[in-house]
């Protein structure tokens, strides 16, 4: 089982955007990085995009956009998992199909690629599309973190569901949404019609997995439910035990699948997280919905943004 590193606080399910327009860019973060390296600053479209040094990993770095983490990446160790919702996302990978077996993936939403460089390390010969609006983001993270140029991944300067629509049906074993614009998740992101050109671009068995984010009274998290819940006909979702209850702004992440997923397994796995997690499904979770009613594109809305406070 690949290795896990400890959970980091924020995450890419809360951006948000601020004033600043320009950047100074320090050095080259790729090839060189190591201990004591200047922060790379540099403005992109969404913002201003800073790559900073971990201080506990000599070639890791934590995208932030306007002072929000956006991903973590370690260029030594691709399986190291820093934030808790990117871990409980690699639980769901490494349960998708026997180890190291290659896989069919769809990254709607970049960052630094996190999630691509894990499943390209943990199973070789798996080929990823990456679709990210941001093209002056992705210019940055292919500069200053380099993929493996071995792995099968091709990375889209688009528009998220533009680029799904691209994609021939049935193509891929999963599809990751992590797509956030001014820390909100776009309404043409949240709909049915949405969920429906997902289900078009998976294979049959094929799984979805979304980075959700919301806070109190949780009426985006339930809708998001209720949405999937129309598409597919398995859902399971993981959260902290705070934000199931309510008590603060954060992720959880949701699986939707035609088959039911290896729950056992999963629910222990993000019980044994650095930062616990619970997950439910069946009854329990649609009770949690508590009759929300599915969005549609003439209705959506962009997920809630963060308080002030999300980022600390």
């Amino acid at each position: 089982m690949a290795r896990r590193g400890t959970s980091s606080d924020g995450g890419a399910g809360a951006r948000k955007r601020s004033d600043r327009k320009t950047g100074k860019a320090g050095g080259t973060a790729g090839g060189r990085g190591g201990r004591g390296t200047e922060p790379v600053a540099e403005p992109v479209d969404g913002g201003l995009a800073e790559l900073v040094p971990d201080r506990e990993r000599p070639r890791a770095w934590t995208l932030t956009l306007d002072g929000a983490p956006q991903s973590h990446v370690d260029l030594d160790d691709p399986t190291f998992l820093s934030f808790e919702y990117q871990r409980r996302i690699g639980h769901v990978v490494d349960l998708l199909a026997p180890p190291g077996q290659p896989l069919h993936v769809v990254h709607l939403g970049g960052g630094a690629f996190t999630l691509a460089r894990y499943i390209a390390a943990t199973r070789p010969r798996s080929t990823q599309q990456i679709v990210e609006v941001d093209a002056a983001l992705v210019q940055l993270v292919r500069r200053e973190l380099p993929l493996d140029p071995q792995a099968r991944i091709r990375v889209r300067a688009t528009d998220a569901r533009a680029g799904l629509g691209k994609i021939q049906d049935g193509w891929a074993d999963l599809v990751i949404a992590d797509v956030f614009s001014g820390a909100r998740t776009p309404a043409h992101l949240t709909s049915t019609e949405f969920l429906a050109e997902v289900r078009r671009v998976l294979k049959t068995g094929g799984s979805y997995v979304a980075n959700l984010a919301d806070g109190p009274p949780l009426t985006h998290l339930r809708g998001q439910i209720a949405t999937a819940a129309t598409v597919f006909p398995e859902l399971a979702l993981a959260a902290d035990p705070a934000v199931w209850r309510g008590k603060r702004f954060g992720n959880a992440v949701l699986l939707a699948s035609d088959l039911p997923p290896r729950l056992a397994e999963l629910t222990r796995k993000v019980a044994t997280d650095p930062h616990p997690g619970r997950v439910e499904h069946g009854r329990a979770l649609a009770d949690f919905t508590g009759g929300a009613a599915p969005v549609h594109d003439a209705a959506a809305r962009p997920s809630p943004a963060p308080p002030p406070t999300a980022f600390g």
